[in-house]
């Protein structure tokens, strides 16, 4: 089996949750270590890694083809020119960077250096996800007339993190959880003809976005995707309504929870959503009306890592592209322009 050996920039919370548990476990990988400003911990995790003191470090070790692009939002532009300038293939975390330009940008200089470079939307391989994808794909609602894909949290408090809190190219509800579900719905449903967004600031002494309703217009059905921190009680996250039926699912993956927690990616437990979380399907199959819990797909990450493996080795396409971080990055500017001018924006 081909190795690729490969290192990330940061080792937060998503080094240790959302990359290196999947990188040590994937037989094609080795985890050479991580880009470490302070606190050195990898090695105590991860025996025989190394703790790079500089992203120069990380970039002039011969031995890293794969660099992971984990920091704040907006770094990434900076940090993913620089790795794949350096002849290293690249993941970068959501949302890819800070506007278009910028990913278009990094998209022309990965194919000029015959480099792969992908984006990290883990949650496309969330059990909820995957289980809507699946009823969708089967046609069980006919042609989808309506869809709402929403990330609504209870956290009315500023985050820690003074990174997404503080004014810059990467703060923001909508560079955070909103790239996820903007990914999500042109995952299911392609480039929408145009967008109408309500962007707004709710909570106290909040300098940045915190609350967005962005409308994705194609020529025969409407996608809301949606985000804020004051839902309390939420709706389902994904509410689909086509000309056959409905389907109502909760988001409810479970591995960010399990991975915290320390449960290994390889555990049989792991990615399986209560049954209590279930999405309600109410449609029509052959004529008869069928109104029924559908079980939950496992979720599953490291599928994501395979998946980049296999593009590495053997050329497929990333999972997620670089056009695909384009296309996200597209959405969001419309978006802004659209709140700004209160006007629909024509994608093209």
């Amino acid at each position: 089996m081909t190795n690729i050996n490969a290192a990330l920039l940061s080792f937060g919370m998503s080094g240790k949750v959302f990359h290196a548990p999947f990188l040590h476990l994937h037989p094609g990988f080795t985890l050479l270590g991580s880009w470490e400003r302070s606190t050195k911990a990898i090695a105590d995790q991860y025996p025989g890694t190394h703790s790079y003191d500089s992203l120069e470090a990380v970039l002039a070790d011969d031995r890293i083809e794969l660099v992971v692009v984990n920091t704040p939002t907006y770094t990434h532009y900076e940090y993913a020119k620089a790795a794949l300038n350096a002849g290293k293939h690249v993941i970068v975390e959501k949302a890819f960077v800070g506007c278009t330009a910028e990913a278009v940008e990094l998209q022309a200089l990965a194919r000029a250096q015959g480099l792969k470079l992908a984006v990290f939307q883990n949650r496309r391989w969330d059990s909820d996800f995957k289980t809507v994808q699946n009823v969708v794909r089967q046609g069980l609602l006919g042609d989808i007339v309506e869809a709402s894909i929403d990330f609504a949290r209870y956290t009315p408090q500023l985050s820690p993190k003074t990174h997404k809190e503080k004014p810059s190219a990467g703060a923001g509800i909508i560079k955070d959880l909103g790239a996820h579900v903007i990914d999500q719905a042109l995952c299911l449903f392609g480039m929408p003809r145009s967008v109408f967004a309500d962007i707004a600031t709710t909570r106290a002494d909040s300098q940045v976005d915190d609350y967005f309703d962005i409308l994705l217009k194609y020529d025969k059905m409407r996608v809301h995707v949606k985000g804020g921190y004051f839902f309390r009680e939420p709706t389902p996250s994904f509410a689909f309504f086509g000309t056959k039926g409905t389907f109502l699912k909760s988001r409810a993956d479970v591995q960010e929870d399990q991975l915290k927690a320390g449960m290994k990616p390889n555990d049989p437990q792991y990615g399986v959503e209560p049954d209590t979380e279930q999405g309600l399907l109410h449609t029509e199959v052959e004529g008869k009306v069928i109104r029924e819990n559908i079980q939950t797909l496992p979720g599953d990450y490291k599928e994501y890592y395979e998946a980049v493996y296999q593009s590495l080795t053997s050329d497929l396409p990333e999972p997620v592209t670089a056009q695909d971080g384009v296309n996200v990055m597209r959405i969001i500017d419309a978006a802004f322009e659209s709140a700004e001018q209160g006007k629909v924006i024509d994608l093209g």
